[in-house]
């Protein structure tokens, strides 16, 4: 039989291929623990207290969620993608999975991936989790997504990470000595201030690519989102290594509530924070549906902060462990902020339009709540 040299070239390069070539797997994870076999593990209870970026949700089975906030920022400013990794238990235990959300800050499209909880798997000993085929980490994520309607693949890494610090040795997290009370509706964490970003995703045979783009993550944590809060976050300024965050909510109490805040700037390898807990005084106006003015003010500092949301896309949220709550982010958002001192000096002023901002529940009720 007679076969043409082009037939022969393309059976080899098919050859080729299928050998060569491999789909993006998650790494390894070390002291890999799966969430849905694990029974009890020695000192993690502890490691955990310490290092709020590692998992804390290993002993929960119901009324639980744990979500990571992974912000990525392209170079230029043109492509920025929030990704949201997590897990939801609910309120009685019998709806379980994992989940892996996508947001993109230009189109505002929203992507949604859910996993039986038996692909979910965590480190002990650092902050990494599976789920799936996907791996998520301070310093890289791996994705591996598909529907019927949708494809996200690839790699991205990221390299000098800025690491919260609090300056207070007792509590080290950006909730201070909240962070210890055992009945909080919600715990919030910081990662990564900022980082900078190496790699590209293809998302619908689109390619977003990362390199010397700019990164940031945070997490959530608990049995439900705050009824309503304000949360606004930025690490694009002109000075790049420059960070901010800010959230506003409503706090459930011993049977009442509170407007609880907490957040930080990070300029100039300095951190200034806010907080409730840091005797700090903050005054919110809310212009309209999608604008609040705030001032902070405590005894070395004030500050002013407008926040103007653009364009919205709508995310799950936890209401009791479950993901029934829907929520409109911005990535797209307008912040300035000008911090002085007691003497009237300035010590940053500037304004960004990449900037993540929600304003979810009835978030006008948080003024009256501020003691």
């Amino acid at each position: 039989m007679f076969i043409k040299t082009t037939g022969i070239l393309s059976l080899l390069t098919s050859l080729f291929l299928c050998f060569t070539f491999n789909p993006t797997y998650a790494q390894d994870i070390k002291k890999e623990i799966s969430y849905s076999q694990h029974k009890v593990l020695p000192f993690y209870t502890l490691k955990k207290i310490g290092n709020t970026a590692i998992f804390q949700g290993n002993q929960k089975k119901r009324n639980y969620f744990e979500g990571w906030y992974f912000k990525m920022v392209s170079e230029d400013g043109s492509d920025i993608i929030s990704v949201i990794p997590g897990i939801s238990l609910s309120e009685d235990g019998r709806e379980q999975h994992a989940f892996v959300q996508l947001i993109n800050g230009v189109t505002a499209q929203t992507s949604y991936y859910s996993f039986p909880v038996e692909v979910f798997s965590f480190s002990k000993k650092r902050f990494e989790i599976k789920i799936g085929d996907n791996y998520f980490s301070k310093d890289k994520i791996i994705l591996d997504l598909k529907d019927s309607s949708s494809y996200v693949s690839g790699k991205v890494e990221m390299s000098g990470s800025v690491d919260y610090s609090s300056g207070r040795l007792m509590y080290p997290g950006i909730m201070g000595w909240y962070r210890f009370v055992p009945f909080m509706e919600c715990y919030h964490g910081v990662v990564s201030v900022t980082n900078s970003l190496k790699g590209e995703l293809i998302i619908n045979g689109e390619e977003y690519n990362f390199d010397n783009g700019k990164g940031y993550i945070e997490k959530d944590w608990g049995s439900s989102m705050p009824s309503s809060w304000i949360w606004m976050q930025s690490n694009h300024f002109s000075n790049t290594n420059t960070s901010f965050m800010l959230s506003i909510a409503d706090i459930p109490w011993v049977g009442k509530s509170f407007t609880g805040f907490l957040g930080f700037l990070y300029h100039d390898n300095q951190f200034y924070h806010f907080a409730t807990y840091r005797n700090t005084k903050l005054q919110l106006q809310v212009c309209d549906s999608n604008k609040v003015k705030i001032k902070i003010e405590n005894r070395k500092n004030d500050v002013t902060i407008t926040a103007k949301s653009n364009s919205t896309g709508l995310l799950k949220a936890p209401a009791g462990g479950a993901m029934d709550r829907r929520i409109a982010e911005s990535i797209d958002a307008v912040i300035n902020i000008t911090m002085k001192d007691k003497k009237g000096n300035i010590i940053f002023t500037d304004s960004t339009n990449i900037a993540g901002l929600e304003m979810v529940g009835d978030y006008k009720k948080l003024k009256d709540l501020l003691k």
